[in-house]
């Protein structure tokens, strides 16, 4: 902890700069502290430091004590051997690279209310430290976090993309197909959609898109769920094409173990998810294409109105008849796979194609999106904050889970500004 208080204190420039000089007594002036790296190696990249009458320009390195540089090994590791200067709280001895050249090194300096403040933070016992101080930081403050927060998601999200990509050829089609089926399992069951998908060549279901019942069969046979269910002349018909399809395409179906009911909504039931996706692929084709082309909810929503075939008119599961309804996506979940999918493969594209204007329509669509309805939301609204769209919601998601959660308010914006605020005073 005591280390990266001294990272933030140093990163943000809220040490004591006066007088600073080296333990041999050389006068020390900060010109960039230097890039502040999350990897392996010295802590901040790129410094530059005018020590005495010598501009030095490399890295910096910063521990609790000077002592530990040799504890960690740093004397012997290659990585180190740029390091120009050494930052401590405490000297305690002296600090060499690997061919006996001293490192200048300095203790630093800074306002102790600093370190005060921040063990007071970490330590609230709230929904999110800065619970009670959050009020205090102007709107215009936050809105620009928001900004940043949301372009973090989105390349968090392009990382499983990438290497979906890289699983299919560089295919985009079918890198959207997979992660598309994995959010139509909607939490519960994405796993086992994302299996069915991959087991799945999109190119077996483009061959037969114009013929849903075959689609019907090709997914659930490869679902598992054909396996163990009653039969009735529908699920009969399913299997008896499904073990031609299979053949055909030498398919293997995953285990329906996979798939969860317990504590569903019938309408979320995977059989009423299979089917909708079924009908969402015979209902349109190279499916990435067309959202690449118009990506604006209104065509979206077009295209996501997929009905499924009438025998799921009246049925949840196989056999059981229910009372007739129609099961079409509601409006909520649209927008759920917009958000998961379509939106970071807008993103992705973008980034990958050095097509600005795709990026920016990607996040131009989450304004179009109502914010999500859940307990994160809520907590957030709770404390005034204005979460009137999915750009907000999704920025403050991850402001929760990946930074609040996990009390890194030294590297959030917000809690910079909060632990700054009795410095401005």
């Amino acid at each position: 902890m005591k280390e990266s208080i001294l990272q933030y204190i140093w990163q943000q420039r809220l040490f004591v700069s006066s007088d600073m000089k080296t333990t041999d007594n050389e006068t020390v002036e900060v010109i960039d502290v230097g890039k502040l790296n999350t990897d392996a190696g010295p802590d901040f990249f790129n410094a530059k430091v005018k020590i005495g009458d010598t501009l030095w320009a490399g890295n910096v390195e910063i521990h609790t004590r000077s002592s530990e540089w040799k504890k960690h090994h740093h004397h012997s590791d290659k990585a180190y051997e740029s390091v120009i200067l050494h930052v401590v709280e405490e000297v305690d001895a002296d600090v060499f690279r690997n061919d006996g050249e001293k490192i200048p090194q300095i203790k630093l300096a800074y306002p102790e209310q600093i370190e005060n403040d921040y063990l007071q933070l970490i330590n609230e016992q709230k929904w999110i430290p800065c619970a009670g101080k959050i009020q205090s930081i102007p709107s215009v403050f936050i809105q620009s976090w928001k900004n940043a927060l949301l372009v973090e998601r989105l390349e968090q999200k392009m990382e499983a993309i990438e290497s979906l990509l890289n699983f299919n050829n560089q295919h985009w089609e079918d890198a959207f197909y997979i992660t598309l089926a994995r959010n139509f399992g909607f939490g519960t069951n994405s796993l086992a959609f994302e299996q069915l998908a991959k087991s799945t060549p999109l190119s077996a279901l483009g061959k037969h898109k114009n013929n849903l019942f075959q689609l019907e069969a090709i997914l659930f046979g490869q679902s598992g769920l054909l396996e163990v269910t009653d039969s009735d002349e529908y699920t009969l018909s399913l299997k008896k094409e499904y073990e031609f399809l299979a053949a055909k395409f030498d398919l293997k179906p995953i285990s329906s173990s996979l798939w969860k009911l317990l504590r569903l909504r019938p309408d979320n039931f995977p059989h009423i998810r299979i089917a909708q996706f079924a009908a969402l692929i015979h209902s349109s084709s190279k499916l990435f294409s067309k959202v690449l082309e118009k990506p604006e909810t209104d065509f979206l929503n077009e295209i996501f109105d997929c009905k499924p075939s009438d025998y799921w008119q009246t049925h949840y599961t196989f056999a059981n008849q229910s009372a007739k309804k129609a099961k079409k996506l509601g409006q909520q979940s649209k927008n759920t796979l917009y958000i998961n999918t379509v939106i970071p493969f807008l993103f992705c594209y973008g980034t990958e194609r050095g097509n600005q204007e795709m990026k920016d329509k990607a996040l131009a669509l989450l304004e179009q999106i109502p914010a999500e309805k859940n307990s994160i939301v809520a907590g957030w609204k709770s404390l005034g904050l204005d979460v009137q769209t999915a750009y907000d919601s999704q920025a403050l998601l991850h402001l929760k889970k990946n930074y609040c959660d996990e009390k890194k308010c030294l590297r959030c914006r917000i809690g910079h500004k909060v632990l700054t605020l009795s410095l401005d005073k």
